[in-house]
């Protein structure tokens, strides 16, 4: 795999927007916040080294292996992240609203649904099974987190979450890049590695273009200060966990009186 001047560019900027990142969540106190957003920015880090001394001394296949063996770690804290951020969008009082819990449930199950009908529909141009699953399984991915993260923004637009807070910020990042990678991982389906691959490496430098804008934007959204709000006391906060336990039971004890 022979890396050209943009490769090195782009992988270069990459890491260094990584760094920069790792250390705007860090002295700016906001790693506590968001852990698992946090880990994968370190994760990125880490990786970005590990794949270019592979290339470099090891050779195309253990770089596909190392590749791919980051990637489902990318997958699985991408995972965490969504909860790690639902949980700070909807759970403003330490706890579930269960209608906003039973809608995002239900909707994420729709989500999945709806990327697997997608993948399976991709026929990606390719001449081995490997490929096939390859770009299968990162259309599946990008398809499925974009689903989610759409939800995320519609959710909390419907239930006037403020858009400037960096929980918005993150969120509006991982969706904007999410979505346009369904696009470019549609492209390179579309294309494939079969006849193309200039075309297929011109769809590579794209999406890695915009995840550098979306780093970029993280930077510097997680670098400011959240615009002040109102703090909620304590006792307020209890008080209103201890209304909405409450109303649960007096709800359930309704419904199961209606069946009697």
């Amino acid at each position: 795999m022979h890396l050209t001047g943009i490769d090195l560019l782009l992988w270069a900027l990459t890491l260094l927007e990584h760094i920069v990142l790792l250390a705007v969540l860090i002295f700016r106190h906001r790693a506590r916040r968001f852990p698992a957003f946090t880990a994968l920015i370190a994760t990125n880090v880490f990786r970005t080294i590990v794949l270019y001394f592979t290339l470099r001394h090891a050779g195309a296949e253990a770089y596909f292996y190392t590749y791919w063996s980051f990637a489902f770690l990318d997958i699985a804290l991408q995972f965490v992240i969504v909860y790690e951020l639902v949980t700070h969008v909807f759970r403003p009082v330490g706890a579930w609203d269960s209608d906003v819990r039973r809608i995002f449930l239900w909707l994420s199950g729709a989500s999945l649904l709806v990327a697997s009908l997608l993948t399976w529909l991709d026929t990606p141009a390719t001449r081995s099974l490997r490929a096939t699953v390859v770009m299968k399984g990162e259309f599946f991915s990008s398809a499925l987190m974009a689903e989610l993260f759409v939800i995320m923004l519609a959710l909390s637009f419907t239930m006037g979450f403020p858009w400037r807070t960096h929980v918005a910020r993150i969120t509006q990042g991982f969706g904007v890049y999410s979505i346009f990678g369904i696009l470019t991982n549609g492209a390179h389906s579309y294309f494939g590695t079969a006849s193309n691959t200039h075309t297929y490496s011109v769809v590579s430098h794209i999406r890695i273009s915009l995840y550098c804008v979306c780093v970029a934007y993280w930077i510097f959204g997680l670098a400011k200060e959240e615009p002040e709000n109102r703090q909620m006391p304590e006792q307020l906060r209890l008080e209103l966990r201890d209304l909405q336990r409450r109303t649960a039971m007096l709800l359930q004890s309704l419904r199961g009186s209606g069946r009697a």
